[in-house]
């Protein structure tokens, strides 16, 4: 079995399915799960782990850095 490590943390659903979409763009896949710090009576979106394979873990952390980059094309 595949471990499944922590790549980032996502505020809320949209943004980790946003994540999830930009990681599958790349060919990795992932899955979100409730952050371990949230409170399960709470009616907000909990915040989500974003969970990759190991062995994907650094592919994973520059696709997401990529998207997070300002973009340097508007110079």
């Amino acid at each position: 079995m595949t471990r499944l490590v922590q790549v980032t943390l996502a505020g809320d659903v949209a943004e980790g399915e946003e994540i999830q979409e930009l990681l599958a763009v790349a060919g990795i896949e992932s899955q979100l799960e409730p952050s371990d710090d949230h409170d399960p009576e709470a009616l907000d979106d909990p915040p989500l782990k974003v969970l990759v394979a190991e062995s994907d873990v650094d592919e994973a952390r520059d696709a997401i850095e990529a998207l997070t980059e300002p973009d340097d094309l508007d110079e």
